[in-house]
């Protein structure tokens, strides 16, 4: 991926060479894919490879037009006729290769003949020009969709790369680093603070607080005892910890996270390129045509000339070229994903812009899509000292802890107090205690509270949010809330979706289902579900496609990456979203405003417009063009302007879409 803080150029450089592939189909090749670990990989292409042909036969092509533009008398004859062959093989060779295999196997009309047959026709009624222009176009077309699925396939492989490499497991005294791989069940493993946990097992250690967000989603750390269970993927925060193993790796929750990922890929629908299906018509009736015109004639026309209905044939042929659809569809879709660019949505792939019209259902994750993932001090409540006050006695001592709630405390409050403590203790999984003016203070759960026996209102639990509860002298004195901060426009992003006629909005979460529904409560969301993990939250989508919904999953976290991958389009935010989700995204947000979608969804609309305009547009004009040439009424020129003209006037409406303002 390229630096978050990438210019608007690089970004679209990068995400430029995935036009018009679908990544589903990297799953449907017959090419080994480079991410199955077999070894079978097909080697890619060098850059000049790639490159060269391409460069090499556009040179030719400009050094001749402008020759022939001057009229040098030498260019000319077998020359001439020489220099363009050299520049149509140039990036011609492999097409004509695939025609040939292609009709090999009984296939007449797809569009490698059709570029062959136009091409070929040129050649024959002297428009070398045309000819090296139309199949350059393809092959450029071809070279974006090679370079694509190549993109597709490290795409898959990075995301297998996060998993853990090695384990530390106890063998015969000492330990030793392996592969998770080998680790067999029952064996003890070792994991230090800042360590991913390689396997399932058992804690063997007193406790410590793991980051889950990897695998659930939860918004805040969990804290594990010992004889509970940890999971692969979970990240240790404290301590050294050892765990005893109780699955294989083969069986482990990230390992079916990626397997996941692999299966939803898979089954993701394969979108048929336009071009192909088109060309099986369209091939068949335009040389049936071209025939017809060379030869039924001499049937029916008394001065029957041969030669003169051959050149209204050929004229016809290169008319029905189908460059100006060969560029302008996909220079459409390019407009749109540079409009799309330019407001910070990166999308990686034609198609995405295509099926994002089409997306009835949004499903959404909660922490750190629609809410900022950072903590903060939402409510204070004392029934003996001011607001202030409480805060800042609980400040002063949450300032011994690295917790993430004692620093979203410390960072409401500040660190600087004129409390005086001293004898502080941190009881993990449940709070802190100390000494102030000769008196036990304390601050943590409710369980620390039951561990001291203090008692507090009842209604403490039943808040939704996550509360500190301080307690001074063995006597309750007062709590606060600590809830993740919901993003600006998070409210703006469901009207929007509802004025766009996008009702069905999910929510999707691995926090607890009170703080989801809380939080859809509060942005007029109906259908929520919480405490969910991975594998529940793809089978919630799987429903909801059984319905026939097309979906569009928006997410940020490891977690996310097989709901993103099993979604018709997948949503990622670029900036808080991890490298997994990001990879397998199929739409990425650089800002992270969930409101993006919204924009999204009218960039699409608005290049599908133009996209619809420039097809009923080049098959008009080339329809009537068509039709001038039949009967002898169209040049050469007719037919240029058929083909290149509406080209040109093609490109002039794609890029309006780059111009447009989407609010």
């Amino acid at each position: 991926m390229q630096p978050k803080d990438c210019n608007l150029v690089a970004r679209l450089y990068n995400y430029f060479c995935q036009i018009n592939i679908n990544k589903k189909d990297m799953a449907q090749t017959n090419e080994c894919s480079s991410c199955c670990g077999c070894g079978n990989d097909k080697p890619e292409q060098t850059t000049w490879e790639t490159y060269s042909p391409i460069l090499i036969s556009l040179t030719l092509l400009i050094v001749g037009i402008a020759l022939d533009y001057i009229e040098v008398s030498f260019f000319s004859g077998f020359l001439r006729l020489g220099w363009y062959i050299a520049a149509y093989l140039a990036v011609g060779h492999p097409i004509i290769e695939k025609a040939i295999e292609a009709v090999k196997h009984k296939d007449f009309f797809n569009e490698f003949t059709l570029m062959i047959l136009a091409t070929f026709g040129a050649f024959a009624i002297g428009e070398y020009p045309e000819a090296v222009a139309v199949i350059l176009f393809y092959s450029i077309g071809e070279m974006f969709q090679t370079s694509a699925v190549n993109k597709a396939r490290r795409n898959i492989k990075a995301l297998l790369d996060i998993r853990p490499e090695t384990a530390t497991v106890l063998r015969n005294g000492k330990f030793e680093i392996v592969s998770p791989e080998n680790v067999s069940i029952g064996e003890t493993i070792q994991i230090k603070a800042g360590e991913k946990i390689p396997l399932d097992g058992k804690l063997l250690s007193a406790r410590s607080s793991f980051d889950t967000s990897a695998l659930t989603g939860e918004s805040k750390p969990r804290t594990i005892n010992e004889g509970e269970i940890v999971l692969a993927g979970m990240l240790n925060l404290d301590n050294v910890i050892e765990i005893k193993v109780e699955k294989e790796y083969a069986n482990s929750s990230l390992a079916k996270i990626l397997e996941l990922v692999q299966n939803a890929s898979s089954r993701k629908a394969k979108t048929e390129q336009l071009i192909t299906r088109f060309a099986r018509s369209y091939t068949p009736i335009v040389f049936a045509l071209a025939l017809s015109i060379a030869t039924l004639p001499y049937f029916f026309v008394q001065d029957y000339l041969f030669a003169d209905w051959l050149y209204r044939a050929l004229v016809f042929l290169v008319i029905s070229c189908p460059c100006a659809l060969v560029i302008s569809i996909p220079l459409g879709y390019f407009g749109g994903i540079g409009a799309a660019s330019k407001n910070g949505i990166l999308f990686k792939g034609a198609n995405y812009l295509d099926l994002m019209t089409k997306i009835k259902t949004v499903v959404m994750d909660k922490t750190g899509t629609l809410t900022k993932c950072i903590f903060k001090v939402k409510t204070i409540h004392s029934p003996v000292f001011g607001e202030e006050e409480l805060m800042s006695m609980i400040a002063a001592l949450e300032n011994y802890s690295n917790h993430p709630i004692a620093k979203a405390i410390t960072a409401h409050n500040g660190t600087d107090t004129n409390i005086k403590i001293s004898e502080v203790k941190e009881i993990a999984g449940h709070g802190l205690q100390c000494v102030t003016d000769g008196k036990q203070f304390i601050v943590g759960n409710c369980k620390l509270m039951h561990k001291h026996g203090i008692p507090y209102p009842e209604s403490i639990d039943s808040e939704i949010e996550t509360v500190v509860i301080a307690a001074y002298d063995n006597q309750y004195i007062g709590h606060i809330t600590i809830a993740d901060e919901e993003k600006e426009d998070a409210a703006t992003t469901i009207n929007e979706l509802k004025k766009l006629g996008i009702h069905n909005i999910v929510i999707l979460s691995g926090d607890k289902t009170s703080i989801a529904k809380e939080l859809a409560q509060r942005l007029g969301i109906k259908h929520t579900f919480g405490d969910l993990l991975p594998e529940e939250k793809v089978a919630h989508l799987e429903r909801l496609k059984a319905e026939g919904n097309k979906i569009a999953f928006m997410g940020d976290g490891i977690n996310d990456a097989p709901s993103l991958a099993l979604s018709d389009i997948g949503v990622a935010m670029g900036g808080l979203g991890s490298d997994a989700a990001i990879e397998i995204a199929d739409v990425i947000i650089q800002t992270d405003q969930p409101s993006k979608i919204a924009q999204a969804i009218r960039i699409a609309h608005a290049t599908r417009r133009i996209v619809i305009q420039n097809i009923i547009m080049a098959f008009a004009v080339k329809l009537a063009v068509l039709l001038l040439g039949a009967y002898g009424m169209a040049t050469m020129w007719e037919a240029v302007f058929a083909d290149v003209g509406v080209a040109l006037l093609a490109i002039l409406n794609a890029i309006r879409v780059l111009n447009t303002r989407f609010k």
